[in-house]
């Protein structure tokens, strides 16, 4: 009887220990899910880490492509403008005073073309109000012709109003701003107070209405 108790006893204690094993057994089950889940995770996270580094690396990689790209098309306007500043022989000034003879009015604005064919465009607005674009040829200075412009009445009256009681005028903008470099664009600026805007072949400048003083323009 004593050696049936002992038995049981033993049974017991190995019945216990069994399940301890196993209790143990199953809880290094559960934390090495819970290590596989945490690494899991890890590895999702420097993947997504990783390709929003790609992301940003592509997009860099962009705007600095868009950014050479303008660059080349300012440097080529640039060499396209100096080359056809060096192949006129009749000055922006010149050209002014070519066209005003042909189309009596007020020049507002002188611009060397740059498709090749050789020529000043001159705004002149009439004291009717009605604006015409003159071609003058920047080889001989002969008028090759010239047309109303209908689609600009309205700003012609407004450089007009913005040109009063003004003692410089689109000519003498453009003789005073050669000092700075040949003349290849003389424009009227209205946004703030009125000053002609002339482009040379050494930048952009603006010349004051009242005085003729020539300036960097500084706002580009």
């Amino acid at each position: 009887m004593k050696r049936n108790i002992v038995i049981a006893t033993v049974a017991a204690a190995a019945l216990i220990g069994g399940g301890t094993v196993a209790a143990y057994a199953a809880a290094g089950d559960d934390d090495g899910a819970a290590t596989q889940r945490q690494s899991s995770v890890r590895i999702s996270d420097d993947r997504d880490d990783s390709a929003d580094d790609s992301a940003e690396d592509r997009a860099d990689d962009r705007d600095d492509k868009r950014d050479d790209k303008r660059d080349d098309n300012r440097d080529d306007d640039s060499v396209e403008v100096r080359s056809d500043a060096a192949g006129a022989k009749v000055t922006a000034a010149d050209a002014i005073a070519a066209a005003l003879k042909h189309t009596p009015g007020t020049a507002v604005g002188a611009d060397l073309d740059d498709d090749g064919s050789r020529a000043w465009e001159v705004n002149i607005v009439k004291g009717d109000g009605t604006e015409h674009d003159v071609r003058v040829s920047a080889s001989d200075g002969k008028v090759l012709g010239a047309h109303r412009d209908d689609d600009d009445d309205d700003d012609a009256r407004e450089d007009l109003a913005a040109l009063k009681g003004a003692d410089v005028d689109a000519r003498e903008a453009a003789v005073a701003a050669a000092a700075k470099g040949t003349v290849t664009d003389v424009d009227l600026d209205d946004d703030g107070p009125a000053a002609w805007s002339v482009e040379t072949t050494k930048g952009e400048w603006k010349v004051d209405l009242g005085t003729g003083k020539v300036t960097q323009d500084l706002d580009d």
